[in-house]
């Protein structure tokens, strides 16, 4: 999993609330458990004019010139702004994984869905939840400056705009850790590598019929 230090870029908008996650990432591609390669299925339904299947090739497909994750600055954002309820609906962690392989390392909110909020973490997002006062702020702040630049600073736990504008988040210590480590999961347990490996050893000797 990356480090995650901090994250400057543009910010892209989805001002609606309830965005699921089928909408995210749509059932159809979860067929695989490669947890690489969803990115350009990252709200297909949303982003192309045809259905999207498996095993095609985006490049080739009808874009909806609408969409905001097809104009430009934000085809290469890493921050996403969102409505409450972010990530409601299936506990698919392939929806993490199509955000993460799009390019986003943060995600702004008021509120996420508890599963989509821990999974996001053991996949190196940062979800942010912010009071709604504030991202409708953001919201506001966004459509005034088209292409609204921020820095999301997750050591001091600080989001700084260009303007000047500062905004304080929350984040648990262990999870904060986990990230700015680069840990996911299986990187905190490799981290006792040596003890686990003396542990099997010693085990060995003293019931070697298990082995």
């Amino acid at each position: 999993m990356r480090k995650f230090t901090i994250v400057s870029s543009s910010v892209a908008p989805m001002n609606r609330a309830n965005i699921d996650t089928d909408m995210i990432i749509p059932k159809q591609f979860l067929k695989s458990i490669k947890r690489t390669g969803f990115g350009p299925n990252l709200f297909d339904e949303l982003r192309y004019l045809d259905e999207g299947q498996p095993g095609v090739d985006c490049a080739s497909r009808p874009l909806n010139p609408d969409f905001v994750l097809n104009k430009a600055p934000y085809q290469t954002s890493q921050i996403l702004l969102a409505g409450e309820n972010f990530g409601c609906g299936s506990s698919r962690e392939h929806a993490p994984w199509a955000l993460e392989d799009a390019g986003f390392r943060v995600i702004i909110a008021p509120s996420f869905a508890d599963i989509f909020f821990n999974n996001s973490f053991k996949n190196g997002l940062l979800p942010i939840v912010l009071p709604a006062k504030q991202v409708d702020e953001l919201f506001a702040l966004e459509t005034n400056n088209a292409g609204l630049h921020l820095d999301v600073d997750l050591e001091s736990q600080t989001i700084k705009s260009e303007q000047g504008q500062s905004w304080s988040f929350e984040v648990d210590p262990f999870r904060k850790y986990c990230l700015l480590n680069g840990l996911d999961d299986i990187g905190l347990t490799l981290q006792d590598a040596d003890a686990i490996k003396e542990y099997e050893n010693q085990r060995q000797q003293t019931a070697p019929w298990l082995f």
